[in-house]
């Protein structure tokens, strides 16, 4: 009775659900950058590393869930498109966890162009480039995050027949194209700053946000 009664005032306050999740993701993202939710242990360098590796991995696989989703939508199979968008928002859950251990126990980066290197001689251009499109990402992916959980909290309180006369189509559409777009970004940024170019060790946090759905924010790639 407590739990159908539970599901029941999410089913009619989708937005008030959806409010409370966005400031507990911003607060948990804000309190592992200001360093109050010590609930990471430390990680080495080299885990670090291996933490963007992994995270490049998840947001990949998020990346293709969603447009595999969208197709599936597309096509009238609603079942198939619930399990895929399902799975792409459970592996931004898995990078959410993997993202505040990365911020909370290790360090940041900062993109360094070295002589030689792709483009080297444009370093002026490059790195402007990459820097926008970080910005770009930055903002889809802190846009993103009620969007994407309103039409999730939609989609999983409601009958196919009921999402009908439900915002969700049009939401999620919204959805899917910040996030896909902030995912993509997020790639090309982390490819960027980890084998095509170099980076360099940073103390000071210089732009805190919240991401959705990428791990690439200024300097923390």
């Amino acid at each position: 009775m407590a739990t159908a009664t539970g599901e029941n005032v999410v089913k009619e306050h989708p937005r008030a659900v959806t409010a409370v999740l966005s400031v507990v993701g911003y607060a948990l993202v804000l309190g592992a950058f200001a360093g109050v939710i010590p609930l990471f242990p430390e990680l080495s360098r080299d885990t670090v590393v291996l933490f963007s590796d992994l995270i490049a991995v998840v947001n990949s696989l998020a990346l293709t869930a969603l447009l595999v989703g969208w197709r599936f939508i597309r096509r009238g199979e609603v079942e198939k498109h619930r399990a895929a968008m399902l799975t792409a928002f459970s592996l931004i859950v898995v990078f959410l966890v993997l993202y505040l251990w990365k911020v909370g126990g290790g360090f940041e980066k900062s993109i360094a162009i070295r002589e030689g290197q792709f483009l080297a001689a444009y370093a002026g251009i490059v790195e402007p480039f990459y820097l926008a499109m970080l910005a770009t990402h930055i903002v889809l992916s802190v846009v993103a995050v009620p969007v994407v959980l309103y039409a999730i909290v939609l989609g999983l309180t409601h009958t196919p027949e009921e999402l009908r006369n439900t915002a969700h189509a049009r939401v999620g559409r919204i959805a899917v194209t910040a996030w896909s777009l902030s995912l993509f970004l997020g790639v090309v940024t982390y490819v960027m700053l980890n084998h095509v170019y170099s980076w360099e060790v940073r103390e000071a946090l210089l732009l805190v946000v919240v991401p959705a759905v990428g791990e690439y924010l200024p300097d923390r790639d």
